[in-house]
């Protein structure tokens, strides 16, 4: 049983996180609850703290509209929040979309469609960021948040809280895509959500470290990474992840054996090894 919680003690937690969170937005538009209240996009926390998505303000901003006091402070609230423990953290952890795209993935292994198309994947991950940088020119064109209208994160979380709707359809295209079209596809490649906290994850805080000195070269850890690309240091030197596309999702740390990954304050890895 230990063995299972040490193998599954992350993704556990940030199960319990995601659903907790729904289950919250749930009860407070169900029963009234004040704990938190609105959505992934503006919220409130007990009455007094405000917090708002930075990337659906920046398409305001871009549409031309006037971004009020409260919106700024949450703006604020999220963003410092991000730089301390990783801008993507929102996709693993807070992001509803995130059980769909694992469980298709999980799926893929299953039934060996990993196997059949191979590691290497049809597209960039660098799609995000044009379709970040087109959302913006669209609300600016447009006069509207363009992402926010065809958001399927959106769509999802509305449905799960104030009643499916269109979240079903949602759910089904990105499991179908994700599982027959695109490993990760949304979350690892199309996602502008994701490309956004990417560039804000850069300058978090809390990293991946890897110690090369422990390390067997056994790969688990590239296996279970969404974005295997991060952990470009297996086998070669003892490094922090510092690209901003780690989700500090800890699939990694939990698989390794050799205990040569482990979450760390960045810059402070080497001091915490050596005990200097």
């Amino acid at each position: 049983m230990r063995n299972l919680w040490n193998h599954y003690r992350y993704l556990i937690l940030r199960r319990v996180t995601q659903i907790g969170l729904l289950f919250l937005y749930f009860g407070a538009n169900a029963w009234g609850w004040t704990l938190i209240q609105g959505n992934l996009s503006s919220s409130i926390i007990l009455g007094i703290i405000p917090m708002s998505d930075p990337y659906a303000a920046l398409q305001m901003l871009a549409a031309g509209a006037v971004l009020s006091v409260d919106l700024l402070i949450g703006v604020g609230v999220v963003t410092i929040f991000y730089l301390l423990f990783g801008g993507r953290a929102f996709c693993s952890w807070v992001c509803p979309i995130n059980m769909i795209t694992d469980a298709a993935n999980g799926l893929r292994k299953v039934i060996g469609i990993n196997r059949v198309q191979g590691i290497k994947q049809p597209a960039s991950r660098k799609i995000r960021y044009w379709v970040l940088a087109l959302s913006l020119i669209i609300s600016a064109i447009m006069g509207v948040a363009a992402f926010e209208f065809v958001s399927p994160i959106s769509m999802v979380h509305r449905g799960i809280v104030f009643g499916l709707g269109f979240g079903w359809a949602a759910m089904l295209i990105i499991f179908l895509f994700d599982l027959f079209v695109l490993k990760n596809g949304w979350c690892g490649h199309i996602c502008p959500l994701g490309g956004f906290y990417s560039l804000l994850g850069k300058f978090s805080l809390i990293r991946v470290q890897h110690y090369e000195e422990n390390c067997t070269l056994c790969m688990k850890c590239k296996d279970v990474c969404p974005e295997h690309q991060v952990l470009y240091m297996i086998g070669k030197e003892s490094l922090p992840v510092l690209s901003g596309e780690c989700t500090n999702c800890a699939r990694c740390i939990e698989v390794c054996d050799d205990d040569a990954l482990g979450f760390s304050v960045r810059n402070m890895a080497k001091n915490k090894k050596t005990g200097e």
